[in-house]
């Protein structure tokens, strides 16, 4: 059975960490239609933060690591997005507690703890144009996949899609609700930021597997 290792998911933190700084720009121009216009200089300034921890991350269980992710971004990223995000690094990481490898069920129970805790924090579910959209369609994905390699490449097209479905959305939380019909026909920037990290994941697990 395929499995990713520890140092697997350090490569897949740097990587999404550089990502989400390069696409910063990109990020705050989508929230600027429909928020507050900082998405992508939150989540860079977050994800930076994360990046300066990874030497002190390098000996410590895949569960702990996702945990230093996850209270960095609630310590570092303003608005909606640190909290959310970082209940789900936490969440995933109370799953992968004290393992320095994962199999296939393990990263379904991790995905499905992320999804949770988001839900909750965030009191939404799929279909009102956030994060959830982009998250929920790829974890459906992996779950019917039959191995990681394909879970993995079905999860990334499924984000992209669920993210791309929320430009015909009509946002029913945060800043962008307070549009009513004038959010639909933009895409959302939390799926845009949660797309762009599981794509990235996804590519780079594929890589060092």
């Amino acid at each position: 059975m395929e499995k990713i290792a520890q140092p697997n998911f350090l490569k897949v933190i740097e990587e999404i960490s550089k990502a989400i700084r390069e696409k910063k720009e990109y990020l705050t121009e989508l929230d600027a239609a429909i928020g507050d216009g900082d998405h992508g200089i939150n989540m860079a300034r977050g994800f930076a933060a994360v990046q300066s921890k990874l030497d002190q991350m390098a000996n410590l269980d895949i569960g702990t690591i996702l945990k230093t992710v996850g209270m960095t971004l609630v310590s570092e990223v303003g608005g909606a997005s640190g909290p959310l995000y970082g209940t789900a690094f936490i969440e995933a990481g109370k799953s992968a507690r004290g393992k320095t490898e994962v199999d296939n069920e393990d990263l379904i129970a991790m995905g499905e703890a992320a999804l949770a805790g988001i839900k909750k924090r965030g009191r939404s579910e799929q279909g009102e144009k956030t994060m959830i959209d982009a998250i929920e369609q790829a974890l459906n994905a992996f779950r019917g996949a039959n191995s990681i390699l394909e879970g993995l490449r079905e999860a990334a097209l499924a984000s992209q899609k669920g993210m791309e479905e929320t430009i015909q959305m009509l946002a029913k939380k945060g800043r962008a609700s307070y549009l009513g019909p004038r959010s639909i026909g933009h895409q959302d920037p939390g799926a845009t930021s949660s797309a762009l990290m599981i794509d990235i994941a996804c590519r780079t697990i594929k890589r060092e597997l």
